[in-house]
């Protein structure tokens, strides 16, 4: 949800006209924007407030050589005599198999056998790969009996086993060396460095009937992530989804988001500034573009059309779909 993936070649062809060495991009999320900069030879920082996309980002911006050898996945995938049994406790008959559920908790008691932080961001990313691959629409928010959305696709034929294997190849393909030294950080935008030559913004948007929320979406991948010992990962019991409770963000709630921008653009006055913005968020262009000219001299909207096609069902939904696209680059 929220990914840029699919819109890569127009972020690249706005940011190729800008000078700037170093970046950060300040709401991570699937590290897509971040990957493509370090593509690009800048220096990167990736920031999320979540663990997972932190992980994510540990695994593919910071690391730059460190891969899983098949001796890595054999040791990850072994029996192991001190492996829980928390996550197919709490899970069985919510998601997955009794097997797949098994297997992530063999899987947990694996990693903290890896000899480095990147092999063990690399095995967390691919395991919450894995997941969203397996689960039905790749949200937590669809519990029990999920056959109504078998439509035969691979993905939901194979095991979680196999879909981590996968997954675990398909991130040692994508590690490489930039020449640059990259970080992943786990902190909220405010809380992230000022130092950067320029600044990507991709925040969340006010939801519409709670529909953008992450961590409705995502709360397995994130409990996941830390096999639910972070502060903030307590699973609420009396959800039928096995939830997690959401933070607080002010980016996400109508009272708070104009005030949280303007924090935002003068917490990085000093970069470039480039958000990433849709026509179907609040609050509407035209009050973004006058709180960025508080800060900045030179403001310019680039745009294009887009079609989401996560989660969009029925002609309401459909018809949200379908938005502009903005990149509003402040200098």
């Amino acid at each position: 949800m929220g990914s840029k993936h699919r819109l890569l070649p127009w972020i690249h062809s706005v940011l190729w006209d800008l000078r700037f060495d170093s970046c950060l991009d300040a709401f991570s999320g699937s590290g897509a924007v971040a990957y493509l900069l370090k593509a690009m030879g800048k220096q990167v920082t990736a920031c999320d407030f979540l663990n997972f996309p932190f992980q994510i980002s540990s695994a593919t911006i910071e690391n730059s050589a460190d891969t899983l050898s098949d001796d890595h996945l054999e040791l990850l995938s072994a029996p192991n005599p001190r492996r829980g049994s928390f996550i197919e406790e709490t899970f069985g008959g919510v998601f997955f198999t009794p097997a797949d559920l098994r297997f992530l908790d063999t899987l947990w008691a694996n990693i903290a056998r890896l000899e480095s932080p990147a092999l063990r961001s690399l095995a967390i990313s691919a395991a919450v790969r894995a997941c969203v691959k397996r689960q039905p629409r790749g949200v937590f928010t669809l519990t029990g009996d999920t056959s109504k959305y078998d439509d035969g696709r691979r993905d939901l034929k194979m095991s979680l086993e196999e879909h981590f294997a996968e997954s675990a190849r398909a991130y040692n393909a994508a590690v490489f060396d930039n020449g640059r030294r990259n970080r992943a950080l786990r902190t909220d935008v405010f809380g992230a460095p000022t130092d950067a030559d320029l600044v990507y913004l991709d925040p969340p948007y006010v939801p519409r009937a709670d529909d953008n929320c992450y961590i409705k979406r995502y709360h397995f991948l994130e409990g996941l992530s830390s096999y639910w010992t972070d502060e903030g990962t307590e699973i609420r019991f009396d959800t039928k989804a096995r939830k997690i409770a959401k933070r607080f963000t002010p980016f996400s709630y109508r009272r708070t988001a104009v005030d949280a921008f303007d924090r935002m653009f003068r917490h990085f006055a000093g970069s470039t500034i480039v958000l990433s913005y849709s026509s179907n968020g609040f609050p509407d262009l035209d009050v973004l573009e006058a709180l960025l000219r508080r800060y900045k001299t030179s403001v310019q909207v680039f745009e294009r059309p887009h079609r989401y096609h996560f989660g969009t069902h029925g002609n309401v939904a459909e018809a949200r779909a379908s938005v502009r696209e903005y990149l509003i680059v402040g200098e």
